[in-house]
């Protein structure tokens, strides 16, 4: 999946070795209005647009899977489809916000700022402990190649304004604007905002902290943009963690890969590209772009 300033596309490989695409029209409520632009209020609301079109972008890739499987899908599936993203969040806060804190406890650990750094640290053991844990299954890995071919097709777009695959392979599959740098930095902002909770004694205390979820990622995102725009002063060494994380959610992509991450690429940026869905020879979409450069982000 990728993004550009005002549209969002998903490009899903075929059978028969077509690229099938979807394309939307997306501007970010960060720029519908003064309000939603604001600093820290900005980042909480990027979170919540990238859930959305990420939701999106799966049912998509399903919904092709099914066709080609010549499947049905049926009501319940349908019920469960809508369930997916409320039942991740549900076990994304049970695993790295309520179990470290559980534990944390249970360890006694006495005092607002070493509970806190305590916390901090087994959240972060266990968000590391999981990416390594997924990473091992084969159709992970498949699904971190093409979080690699993405991050290798907005390199070579940004440097060269050409869509090659094979000009693609000698770029850096760790990119600064990634959502995993944005993880990882989140992780570490919330130690920081934590400290000034103290220690959490009861149901409320834990409650409260939820409430400061949409600051921390706030601030994690005002992080990551200052630091990809001074990447290469010391400020930049700032978002250089996120970008090690990337060496377990990236793998060296293959070709057709990069075929399919630079036919959504063209997609997003390119207004010859019909809205909807379609289906293309990656070929066709391929080569020399003819049309402004602007920001790209992978889904």
């Amino acid at each position: 999946m990728m993004r550009s300033g005002d549209a969002v596309s998903v490009a899903v490989r075929k059978p028969d070795g077509r690229v099938a695409l979807n394309k939307r029209r997306h501007v970010s409520w960060t720029k519908r209005g003064r309000l939603w632009s604001l600093p820290v209020l900005r980042g909480a609301i990027v979170l919540i647009e990238s859930l959305a079109l990420g939701y999106w972008a799966l049912n998509f890739s399903a919904r092709m899977a099914s066709e080609e499987e010549a499947t049905e899908i049926s009501g319940f599936s349908r019920i469960l489809s809508w369930l997916t993203l409320p039942l991740a969040l549900a076990l994304g806060l049970g695993l790295f916000f309520y179990l470290p804190m559980m534990v944390t406890t249970w360890l006694g650990v006495q005092g607002g700022v070493a509970f806190n750094l305590v916390d901090g640290l087994l959240r972060l053991g266990v968000f590391l402990a999981y990416l390594y844990a997924i990473s091992q299954w084969k159709e992970i890995r498949r699904l971190f190649e093409y979080h690699g071919a993405e991050h290798k097709s907005i390199f070579a777009y940004e440097s060269t304004g050409r869509l090659d695959p094979e000009e693609a392979k000698a770029y850096s599959r760790r990119h600064p604007r990634c959502g995993t740098s944005f993880l990882l930095i989140v992780m570490l902002v919330s130690v920081a905002v934590f400290m000034f909770l103290g220690r959490p004694d009861s149901l409320a205390d834990r409650l409260v902290r939820l409430a400061f979820v949409p600051l921390i990622a706030g601030l994690s995102y005002e992080a990551i943009k200052l630091s990809d725009r001074q990447r290469h002063t010391w400020l930049g060494r700032f978002v250089t963690p996120g970008l090690w994380l990337q060496g377990l959610t990236t793998r060296e992509p293959d070709t057709e890969q990069l075929e399919v991450a630079q036919v959504s690429l063209r997609a997003a940026v390119d207004d010859s590209v019909p809205f909807g869905e379609s289906t293309w020879e990656p070929a066709e979409l391929l080569g020399e772009l003819r049309v402004k450069r602007t920001e790209v982000a992978a889904g």
